[in-house]
Order: structure tokens, then sequence, then C-alpha cells
């Protein structure tokens, strides 16, 4: 019989944070389990992770540390895409380590749910809707 590794002090020496590697492997995973026709409507999509924004980011953002953002969407929203428009770079959503991590120890919630709350609400981003949209819409689903 296993003991609990809750009751056992000793068997968190193993138990790290997840690596870089590892938390874009978590990123990829919780993305392919979204529903095929939301990931579709994806498609060129690129979702990078880091440890935290650059200095520009925060700068621009006027954020005061690099804790204060979990994640980002860079690019032109799909409803204000324009073909005849120069070529765009692809949209792409950063997720951020560290910051994340930070948030899950304060919070009662799994790393996998916050991955998935940051990632869906980053793809809000590509869809064109504002904070406050999904604010609502995450209001009235609770």
């Amino acid at each position: 019989m296993s003991k609990n590794p809750l009751s056992d002090p000793l068997a968190w020496r193993t138990v790290a944070a997840p690596s870089l590697a590892e938390f874009e492997v978590m990123a990829r995973d919780v993305y392919a389990r979204l529903p095929a026709r939301f990931r579709a409507m994806c498609e060129g999509l690129v979702i990078q992770v880091d440890d935290f924004p650059t200095d520009e980011v925060l700068d621009h953002m006027g954020l005061e540390s690099e804790f204060d953002l979990l994640g980002l969407f860079q690019g032109i929203g799909l409803p204000f895409r324009s073909d005849s428009a120069p070529v765009q770079m692809p949209n792409m959503i950063w997720l951020y380590r560290r910051p994340i991590l930070d948030y899950w120890a304060d919070h009662e919630e799994t790393l996998g749910a916050i991955v998935a709350h940051v990632l869906v609400h980053e793809i809000g981003h590509h869809f064109g809707l504002s904070d406050d949209d999904m604010a609502a819409i995450e209001k009235a689903a609770g």
C-alpha cells in the first residue's frame, strides 16, 4: 500500500513546479481538449509559453510587476482582419508560466483549470472579444 503524499512530507521531495517545456506540453494538451469547432476557428493561431512578459509588454500595458499578467493576445482579432491589408503577422497567444504558477499557489483552482481559463480568455481576444465581453459571458454562465 503506498503512502498518501499529503501525509508524508518526504514524498514531496521529487515534486517540482512544471518546467517551461512541461508547461508548454500542458498548454498544448489543454488546447487539444477544447471543442473541435472552437479549435477550427483558431487556425493559424500561435500559442507561446514564456516565464514572464517582456519589459516592452509591461511598459506598454502600464504594469508594475511581471507577475501582473498571466496571458496576452497579440495580433488583430478575427473580426478586424482584412484580406486587403498587407501581410499580417499571425495572431499569437502568450501564456506566462511564472505568474500563472504564482496565481495557482494563492488560489484553490487546479493548475490545469487556470491554464484553460487563461488560454480560453486569450482566444476570446483572437475572436475580437473585449475583457468586458468575456466578463459578461462568464457572469452569465456562472
